[in-house]
């Protein structure tokens, strides 16, 4: 894969975590989530041409034993739609846990959940892409 910008997109049904990568593809930051529902695919394309995306990643959120439930559908539903409107490659990757880990990254920030459920969208999608990178940066 060419260096350039990653995008991450950790599908919800309230919103849609999204972090970047820099054009090195070092490191995730989070972006702004965006609100879940008709517009979400053209607010991430707008994402994708701003920062001359080069991948998007899209959290597949199985179960603890591998297998796929209603969210994962919603995922896969989800990415399908973007790859229709994109020429941009769109890869799902596994996200278990990156929920959690996010949570106790922000906990350990000082933020409560009350207070933080948009940022844990987001970082949740810096959590999966920073995972992507290590992982290529390992090869």
């Amino acid at each position: 894969m060419p260096a350039g910008v990653l995008l991450a997109c950790d599908v919800g049904t309230v919103r849609i975590g999204v972090a970047r990568s820099d054009a090195g593809q070092v490191l995730a930051v989070p972006l702004d989530s965006v609100p879940a529902g008709d517009s979400a695919v053209s607010q991430v394309l707008a994402l994708i041409d701003e920062y001359s995306a080069v991948e998007i990643i899209v959290g597949l959120p199985l179960k603890m034993d591998g297998t796929e439930g209603a969210s994962a559908d919603m995922a896969r539903q989800w990415a399908a739609q973007l790859e229709g409107t994109t020429e941009v490659p769109v890869r799902l990757v596994d996200e278990r846990l990156t929920t959690v880990q996010a949570q106790r990254g922000l906990h350990a920030a000082g933020r409560t959940v009350k207070n933080s459920r948009s940022a844990i969208d987001s970082a949740s999608a810096v959590v999966l892409l920073q995972f992507v990178l290590e992982s290529r940066a390992k090869r």
